[in-house]
């Protein structure tokens, strides 16, 4: 009896090792170790996969409502950019960068909010962030969309310019739906990091600062 429940154990711990080991090979967008993949249906494969992606270390621990936009920010899109076109729009190269606004409106933007919402703190501490990235139909001058986000401490403006990186990639290689990724970044973008910015993605697509343009 104590042999088999040894065994027993043992199995349990291969079977946690394996859920968890990082994979190379497997694309941690939409599957899991038991093949399932999401359809983004509601479905209990859905949730399978769901599971499976929490088990990545997070970007962060304990509350988490001290880094998210204020409810005034709930994420804007543009109405032009859908499913149906994206490979001519947001995933023609340069198009976030054409579509972003000048500094010569977001300087003067950025200012006014920091006079308000941080007054005498540093500008330089701070990134005017859209919460909907434009690299995925955010909208590009919607006070809806853009909110200061630190560039200090926990879940800062540059672990979210990862994920904004990585969902850009997942959604112009026709992994992630579109709709999908705007929600999801828009619901809570450090709930998304845990579900896409896994190691395997940030490795698979190589990630640069230098790319952060695409936000």
């Amino acid at each position: 009896m104590r042999g088999r429940a040894i065994l027993g154990g043992a199995a349990i711990l291969a079977a946690v090792f394996l859920w968890h080991r990082p994979s190379t090979d497997r694309d941690a967008s939409n599957a899991n170790p038991f093949g399932c993949t999401a359809r983004g249906d509601g479905s209990i494969c859905d949730a399978v996969v769901g599971l499976s992606k929490v088990a990545h270390d997070p970007v962060l621990t304990g509350n988490r409502s001290n880094l998210l936009p204020p409810p005034e920010t709930p994420g804007a899109i543009d109405p032009a950019i859908t499913q149906a076109n994206i490979d001519a729009t947001i995933c023609r190269p340069g198009y976030a960068r054409s579509a972003r606004p000048s500094y010569a409106v977001t300087g003067p933007l950025k200012r006014r909010m920091m006079e308000a919402q941080h007054p005498g703190e540093a500008g330089a501490d701070y990134e005017l962030d859209h919460l909907i990235p434009i690299s995925i139909g955010g909208a590009p001058l919607d006070m809806r969309d853009l909110w200061l986000q630190s560039r200090q401490g926990q879940a800062n403006a540059g672990d979210k310019n990862v994920l904004a990186y990585v969902l850009w990639r997942l959604v112009c290689t026709h992994q992630v739906l579109l709709d999908a990724a705007q929600r999801d970044i828009s619901h809570d973008w450090t709930k998304a990091y845990q579900l896409y910015a896994t190691p395997g993605n940030i490795a698979k697509y190589h990630f640069r600062q230098s790319e952060q343009e695409r936000d």
